[in-house]
């Protein structure tokens, strides 16, 4: 059992502790209060003049996909040959050894969400998964746990480049939607043929989209520009599917509309350059204007347009911008468990949940602060042993 004692302990739910503890057994945590008697069995961390806080999560990245470090040989992030391929999975690309997971695990960071990108209208499979590794389906928590859709500049550019559709943001909307109408008609062909118990010639294009045509998976829609997030929210609707809206650079300026559909946001990249028309309206605000008005917030890295060591960080700007100290750190620990549906694990320091915790010397949404322990099911996985 690991036992962390004197610590000032933000769960993420309800209830903190200004000096509290936290025990672990088998990777779990198993009682959080303000005081927990030591035994003999107990490793012990004393966390006191420390903050202890939930495994930070980014909810968007491309970690282990399109690895630093080795240029194109990591490159495996976009299949530009078809702009639709639901059937690639993530998974059968990550590389555990990118050295970006160890700068995940010393940031704090346990946990992201990581896939395919953008060039394609649909991408693939995106997995949710540990940071810390050295085989990618012992890492895994949820698999697959999104499908990539893109919206806007990058599709059109590629595919237009190749003289191909969708050369316009009209042609990207209809493949989406000709494409989820075929994943439609296929999944009622299939659930007929199982009630008549015949035989049935499975597609993986098609498989791969069926949880998200029954509403038990989202599209994970990359959407920049006002317009685009109202795209991927028109199709959502008209389908009834659920979709998260990832970027929402500008959906600050839609923000009521963005609340009237229901559906999650996850803002970013935004520690980076305007390199693009569809970034012009970039802004730290975008979260508090989105948190402020109800809407379920989660700020993201999309690893490695930003380096993903630096996710706490990005949730600090927003702060700065004005959102609220509480809801920056929810949208990089709850927030995102919830969006990413994996809430029942991680996310907040609570009985039963996986023990990803991280341990730093102050806020880590400040510049100077410093990871201390980040423990991932219950393994410490990295202590700065150069502290003051």
């Amino acid at each position: 059992m690991l036992l962390i004692k004197n610590g000032n302990i933000i769960t993420m739910t309800n209830k903190d502790y200004k000096k509290g503890s936290v025990l672990i057994s088998n990777g779990k945590i198993i009682e959080v209060a303000g005081n927990i008697k030591e035994t003999d069995d107990m490793e012990i961390i004393d966390a006191k003049g420390l903050v202890v806080f939930p495994g930070i999560i980014d909810a968007h990245t491309h970690i282990g996909i399109d690895e630093q470090d080795i240029g194109k040989v990591g490159l495996d992030i976009n299949e530009m040959s078809n702009p639709i391929t639901p059937e690639l999975r993530a998974i059968d690309a990550i590389n555990p050894m990118d050295s970006a997971f160890r700068d995940a695990v010393m940031g704090g960071i346990t946990s992201v969400m990581t896939g395919p990108g953008s060039a394609n209208v649909i991408g693939g499979q995106f997995v949710f998964m540990k940071t810390y590794g050295k085989c990618v389906d012992d890492m895994v928590l949820l698999n697959p746990s999104a499908v990539k859709a893109a919206l806007g500049e990058n599709p059109k550019r590629v595919y237009g480049n190749k003289g191909k559709s969708p050369v316009t943001r009209m042609a990207t909307a209809a493949l989406l939607r000709q494409t989820l109408l075929e994943a439609q008609n296929y999944s009622n062909k299939k659930i007929k043929a199982e009630e008549k118990e015949e035989s049935f010639e499975k597609n993986l294009k098609m498989e791969a989209l069926v949880p998200v045509i029954e509403g038990k998976m989202p599209l994970k829609i990359h959407a920049h520009r006002a317009d685009d997030i109202l795209t991927a929210i028109r199709i959502a609707k008209e389908f009834k599917i659920k979709i998260t809206l990832d970027h929402c650079t500008e959906g600050h300026l839609i923000g009521e509309k963005i609340k009237e559909s229901g559906f999650p946001v996850l803002v970013g990249p935004s520690l980076t350059s305007r390199s693009k028309n569809e970034v012009a309206n970039k802004t730290f605000k975008t979260p508090r204007v989105l948190s402020e008005l109800g809407i379920k917030t989660a700020i993201i890295t999309d690893h490695p347009v930003v380096p993903i060591q630096y996710l706490p960080l990005c949730a600090g700007l927003s702060v700065r911008e004005g959102m609220d100290k509480r809801e920056a750190l929810k949208a990089i620990t709850i927030n995102a468990a919830e969006i990413c549906n994996v809430a029942d694990r991680v996310g907040s320091i609570e009985v039963g949940k996986d023990a990803d915790i991280a341990i730093f010397d102050g806020n880590p949404m400040e510049v100077f602060t410093k990871t201390i322990y980040t423990i991932i099911e219950g393994n410490v996985v990295y202590e700065n042993k150069d502290i003051d």
